[in-house]
């Protein structure tokens, strides 16, 4: 079935896809049936060997302004916990390919924490991110006390947690929220120049630093490091590895077949 609240382009450049959120009347609101469709859609780029890294963009206007509030407004305590939506989120953070979230306008609430679920974020001068879900009487359910304090720390996380005071992407990119700023006209084309380049690289070394660098947020520096050295002697048994050393001792570019 065509997804309704998704635009796939499956070849933006070579190795690298492209998913646009596409509900731009409601500034790209993260309802139910958008969050089921963008985990859909990254399970099968996931699985597809064509595709090496994954771009994530919304509009200019928005990449996203938040969770649909309309959707959730009557629901009970109860009616939450059995919809269940946040495993839909936990899916994604299982993607093994590198995703890289394009931002401009507002990353807000839902939309500021899927930008944090990505791997890397270049945003545009006028992207503005926030977790203001307090000024509804509700707080971050998809991650925001929690990404967002690792980020950019303790102090300013609390800041905009406690008051829903949004973040120009010149601050963001202080805190170390961000990768880069760019003009609203090229942020999506520094997006997949950023994934290009990871796309030209070994997937499987790519895979494999990705998920040690996101092991550094969930162990401690001496499970981190077994965890690490384990990764870089398993890459030792690819054809990726006997190529690219083989190439830098030939000087000559690798091709890398993922194997």
């Amino acid at each position: 079935m065509q997804p309704e609240y998704i635009i796939i382009h499956q070849q933006v450049a070579p190795y690298v896809a492209h998913i646009q959120l596409n509900r731009p009347k409601e500034l790209n609101a993260l309802n139910l049936q958008l969050m089921t469709e963008l985990k859909d859609a990254l399970k099968i780029l996931d699985a597809d060997d064509s595709v090496r890294a994954i771009v994530i963009s919304g509009n200019e206007k928005a990449f996203a302004a938040g969770a649909d509030i309309k959707q959730m407004a009557g629901k009970s305590a109860m009616d939450m916990f059995n919809t269940d939506q946040f495993s839909t989120w936990d899916t994604i953070k299982k993607i093994k390919k590198p995703l890289i979230a394009a931002v401009s306008g507002f990353a807000l609430g839902g939309g500021c924490e899927l930008v944090m679920l990505c791997d890397m974020i270049v945003a545009s001068e006028t992207a503005r991110f926030g977790q203001p879900e307090i000024k509804i009487g509700v707080m971050p359910g998809a991650g925001g006390t929690q990404r967002l304090t690792r980020a950019i720390g303790k102090a300013l996380a609390m800041e905009m947690v406690l008051t829903g005071r949004y973040i120009t992407a010149e601050e963001a990119l202080k805190a170390g929220l961000i990768n880069r700023i760019v003009p609203v006209e090229l942020y999506l084309q520094e997006a997949v120049k950023l994934a290009t380049e990871i796309a030209a690289l070994s997937p499987l070394a790519v895979k494999m630093a990705k998920e040690s660098v996101l092991k550094a947020f969930d162990s401690s520096l001496e499970e981190g490091l077994h965890f690490e050295r384990k990764n870089f002697y398993l890459l030792f048994a690819s054809d990726d590895q006997k190529e690219g050393m083989q190439a830098f001792v030939e000087k000559r570019t690798p091709v890398f077949k993922g194997k």
